[in-house]
């Protein structure tokens, strides 16, 4: 018995959509109709943001800091940071310290933010603009904030592309997308379609995690 000896299988947005259409049990034959199913795949991508982390969209990244900096603004596809350390370059080789993330209820009783040393703490504004605020300010140019970061997924863009999804969540994309398009165009089947998106969306999310090990110590002395 032969293999095909590849695990390289993906779809195209096109192929996606012709996916979900047939799950509603329609044929895409109109011009609209692949726009609306754009549409809708692009905003299923901005409700996997809130749902929670998606592993292949967590990424580190690195902001040198000069000195005085006691405010920085990252990138604009940035939904959230998980955590941060400063990088001191001073030393050979340069060493990474913790750095502590707070609220900003914290961060704004604050007397005087301007006050400069090795950055301890930060503060993350989830806005249009994503910003970071570092207490103390940064007192040298040879520190770094370095920190894993969510970004966005990628948008579907040409219907050509491939998607900014993981593999093991390709079948939960098309009933996700099957879902959507059904409440446009299927409201009969909207419910099964449901029910069987999120079953796929459960599984994908259960297996999408960090599996390292993990060790709980009482504190007896507490």
């Amino acid at each position: 018995m032969t293999t095909s000896g590849t695990t390289t299988f993906d779809l195209q947005v096109d192929e996606l959509i012709a996916e979900a259409f047939e799950r509603c049990g329609m044929q895409m034959t109109y011009g609209h109709q692949l726009n609306s199913a754009r549409r809708s795949l692009n905003l299923m991508f901005l409700d996997w943001a809130n749902r929670g982390l998606n592993l292949w969209t967590i990424e580190q990244a690195v902001y040198p800091l000069t000195n005085a900096t006691n405010e920085i603004t990252l990138s604009s596809d940035t939904v959230n940071v998980l955590s941060a350390v400063i990088r001191d370059t001073s030393q050979s080789p340069s060493v990474d310290i913790t750095i502590d993330r707070i609220s900003r209820e914290e961060y704004l009783n604050i007397p005087d933010k301007t006050t400069t040393a090795r950055p301890a703490q930060y503060y993350v504004q989830r806005a249009n603009t994503f910003k970071v605020f570092l207490y103390p300010a940064a007192q040298s140019n040879f520190y770094t904030f370095v920190y894993y970061r969510i970004r966005r997924i990628q948008d579907a863009g040409a219907y050509t592309n491939t998607t900014d999804v993981n593999f093991r969540f390709l079948p939960c994309l098309a009933s996700g997308l099957a879902y959507y398009l059904s409440l446009k165009y299927a409201p009969d089947r909207t419910a099964a379609l449901k029910q069987i998106y999120e079953e796929d969306f459960t599984r994908a999310a259960l297996e999408d995690r960090d599996t390292a090990s993990v060790s709980f110590v009482p504190d007896v002395g507490a």
